[in-house]
């Protein structure tokens, strides 16, 4: 390291000697600052565990309830705002106690470095615990990945009849128009099977009239004459009922089917505003425990700073 000063610097330190010290002397201590963001950030895993664990202990897997929920969000909100204040603080301090002394510098400067430290201590163990969520998150999904093209592979030999089979077969096995479908080619009570109503025709009629009802119910009308009829056909050919009884029942399943539909999506709107309504909720929370932290670290950092002074 280059030692050879300025000669004016001589001559302003023969008018104040103190000048020259202050002129040479670091304003920030990275190492008091990293040494703060580590035990900060390190403090926040212990306490953040141990809040996982006492959150745990609290919910009962037999009880829900909006009550419920409500107690617990306000005990994780509660919980996360203390942490910040408690770990941002002792990072602050440890900034502000380890740093170097500062010689023949005024108290107004003092104040604002040590501020500076315990702010700067705040931001490295943010940025530090950032990371490796992200690094967590990220291995998560990676493994996730990693899984999902190993089934690919193992499944990779299936034939194309095969997969045009499980098409329809998922069609109709998905819930609930596998239920609904089901219900269209139920036999009436004391009647058998024919010998043209196979098991092999009924799963055939069963993919057809998924794939209808699909068709119909994504436009959200009802089924065209014209499919209704088919449909019915259908029903009365493998159940036995007379015309009337078989459109009868057609219509009436294709009603209730397009009512559970629009009750689930009611529902998974409802579900979806509700996350939103969270989401929105956590991160406000969130920063304003991280403005917590920040003004935690920073009046901690003067404490201990003024401590290093004596």
């Amino acid at each position: 390291m280059n030692t050879t000063r300025d000669p004016a610097d001589y001559t302003l330190a023969a008018k104040d000697p103190a000048l020259l010290v202050r002129q040479h002397e670091a304003a920030v201590s990275w190492g008091a600052v990293f040494a703060g963001g580590v035990g900060a950030a390190a403090f926040a895993l212990i306490l953040l565990t141990l809040g996982t664990g006492l959150g745990l202990t609290s919910i009962s897997p037999w009880s829900s309830g909006p009550s419920n929920a409500k107690a617990f969000g306000f005990a994780a909100v509660v919980w996360v705002c203390v942490t910040s204040i408690l770990t941002s603080g002792l990072g602050g301090y440890l900034a502000g106690r380890l740093r170097s002394r500062w010689l023949a510098v005024g108290l107004d400067e003092i104040h604002f470095r040590d501020t500076a430290h315990g702010f700067l201590s705040w931001a490295v163990a943010t940025l530090f615990t950032a990371a490796v969520l992200t690094s967590a998150v990220s291995g998560i999904v990676r493994a996730g990945a990693q899984t999902g093209a190993t089934t690919v592979a193992a499944g990779g030999s299936v034939t194309v009849g095969t997969m045009q089979r499980g098409n329809a077969e998922a069609a109709t096995n998905t819930w609930p128009l596998g239920y609904f479908v089901d219900s269209l080619f139920r036999m009436p009570a004391g009647s058998s099977l024919g010998a043209a109503t196979t098991e092999g025709r009924i799963e055939a009629a069963r993919a057809e009239t998924a794939r209808i009802f699909l068709n119909s119910a994504a436009t959200g009308d009802q089924m065209s004459p014209e499919d209704t009829a088919y449909v019915t056909l259908l029903v009365a050919q493998r159940t036995g009922l007379t015309p009337e009884a078989a459109h009868a029942r057609v219509v009436t399943t294709y009603t209730r089917l397009l009512q559970k539909m629009t009750a689930l999506d009611a529902a998974a709107k409802d579900a979806a505003n509700k996350a939103r309504k969270v989401t929105i909720g956590a991160s406000l929370w969130l920063f304003v425990s991280l403005l917590m932290g920040a003004f935690s670290a920073s009046l901690m950092a003067t404490h201990g700073g003024r401590v290093r002074q004596r």
